[in-house]
C-alpha cells in the first residue's frame, strides 16, 4: 500500500501514513480554507487501508491548533476508526504541549465520546535550547 505524505504548511499539518507500517501521523496546525477537500485524501487511504488493515495500527495525532471545522472532521475520523476498530489493535496517541490546556482538553473530550477506542494522553514538555 503506498504511503500517503502531506507536507505541513502555515494552515495544515503534516501528514504520514504509512500502511505497511501500520502508522498514522499527523503534527501541527489545522485550519485549512476547505477542510473536507484537505481531509479526503486522508478519508480515502483510510478506506483502502481497512481493507487488509495491519494486526496493529497507531495513529499519533500532534496537534497544536485546530479550528472548529477540523474539530468536526477529528470527530468522523475517530467515528470512522470506532466502526472498524474490531479489525486491527487501533492505539491513538494525542500528544499535547503539556502547557496546552486547550489541547489537552480537547484530547480528553474526544477519549470520553469514543470510549471504546484505545487513547493516551501523552504530554510533551518542552525544553528550552
Amino acid at each position: 500500500m503506498e504511503t500517503l505524505t502531506i507536507e505541513a504548511s502555515k494552515y495544515t499539518p503534516s501528514i504520514i501514513m504509512d500502511g505497511d507500517a501500520g502508522t498514522i501521523d499527523i503534527r501541527g496546525k489545522s485550519y485549512p480554507e476547505n477542510t473536507f477537500e484537505f481531509y479526503t485524501p486522508v478519508m480515502e487511504w483510510l478506506k483502502n487501508y481497512f481493507k487488509n488493515p495491519k494486526k496493529q495500527t497507531t495513529l499519533t495525532m500532534e496537534i497544536i491548533y485546530f479550528n472548529s471545522s477540523s474539530s468536526k472532521f477529528f470527530y468522523d475520523l475517530f467515528d470512522f476508526l470506532e466502526a472498524h476498530s474490531d479489525m486491527t489493535d487501533l492505539t491513538i496517541n494525542w500528544v499535547y504541549d503539556e502547557e496546552n490546556e486547550s489541547a489537552l482538553e480537547a484530547g480528553e473530550e474526544f477519549m470520553e465520546d469514543f470510549e471504546d477506542l484505545s487513547f493516551h494522553l501523552v504530554a510533551k514538555t518542552v525544553t528550552e535550547a
